[in-house]
């Protein structure tokens, strides 16, 4: 493992415009699993041999010491730039042991992953949630596991993380799907949409948040595209990107209505949030009651 310098670890992050987070945190620079359609390859990042996992040096000490100068208690998100539960975390352990100063220091807890890995943090996710916030976002965006081999080659299998989901669930643990990117011409069918909505009703999930297309910009369009004509050489996804795309950035799939109505259909059907404000509000709720009823015992 390769370490790299960093002064601070846990930054201001988005706020209530990105499932409420206040803090981001990113442990490990670079990821291994090779998704083809990764946007975090953007020069934009400024991360030079991506698919090297690089992690920073003494990163928990700068982690506990950037929690005790916080004034303000929050969510601290991770998973943002690079998956959290890289293959390197099974050993290392600096998640688990960033959550544990989490846990320690009172703040709540945000997950960005495609790892079953997760699974083994869930003790520690619920000592944090007997007193903040945590919410699990587990990437699905397809649920045939072929096609997830094909485009996501070292991460989990998606019935993987189905399970894990459930999993998750069953320790009471509020936990969702980021289903983005939903690739044009690839996962862009209602077969598959409604498939992850199947499957995720029957592990219990909360929430489905989806983006029906992708971003491409700088050396993550050449890299997809290279993939495209690795994986599937006779179907000619590049030809169709350039005709369709050109150089924009945001390239929404062209069934994007088509698919967000049958979307929106089946998750309220079946009694799941896909409304970023109706997600963040259900997950964060139950503490601002207690928040207030603490403020209301103390004024009395």
């Amino acid at each position: 493992m390769e370490y790299v310098k960093a002064k601070q670890i846990i930054t201001r992050g988005p706020g209530d415009s990105w499932f409420g987070e206040e803090y981001n945190m990113n442990i490990y620079r670079g990821c291994c699993h090779g998704c083809i359609y990764c946007d975090s390859r953007s020069d934009c990042y400024h991360i030079e041999n991506f698919d090297q996992v690089r992690a920073k040096e003494n990163a928990l000490k700068i982690i506990r010491d950037d929690l005790r100068r916080k004034t303000k208690k929050g969510v601290v998100a991770t998973g943002a730039m690079s998956d959290p539960y890289n293959p390197f975390e099974k050993e290392l352990k600096l998640t688990r042991h960033a959550l544990e100063l989490i846990n320690a220091f009172g703040f709540g807890s945000a997950i960005a992953t495609k790892s079953a890995l997760i699974t083994r943090d869930i003790d520690i996710l619920e000592e944090i949630k007997e007193h903040s916030p945590v919410i699990c976002k587990l990437t699905i965006t397809t649920c045939d596991d072929n096609l997830s081999k094909k485009i996501e080659p070292g991460v989990s299998l998606s019935s993987e993380r189905f399970e894990t989901i459930a999993r998750l669930k069953e320790a009471g643990i509020f936990t969702g799907i980021l289903m983005m990117p939903v690739l044009p011409w690839i996962e862009d069918t209602k077969e598959n949409v409604l498939g992850i909505v199947k499957k995720a009703k029957e592990c219990g999930v909360d929430f489905i948040y989806p983006a029906f297309g992708m971003t491409l910009r700088q050396n993550q369009r050449e890299w997809y595209f290279q993939k495209l004509e690795q994986i599937f050489p006779e179907q000619g996804f590049r030809e169709k990107y350039e005709k369709k795309y050109r150089d924009r950035y945001q390239c929404t799939s062209p069934r994007a209505k088509e698919l967000w109505n049958a979307f929106a259909s089946a998750c309220s059907d079946a009694g799941i949030f896909f409304n970023m404000r109706h997600i963040i509000t259900a997950y964060k709720r139950p503490y601002q009651a207690e928040q207030m009823d603490l403020f209301q015992y103390l004024k009395s």
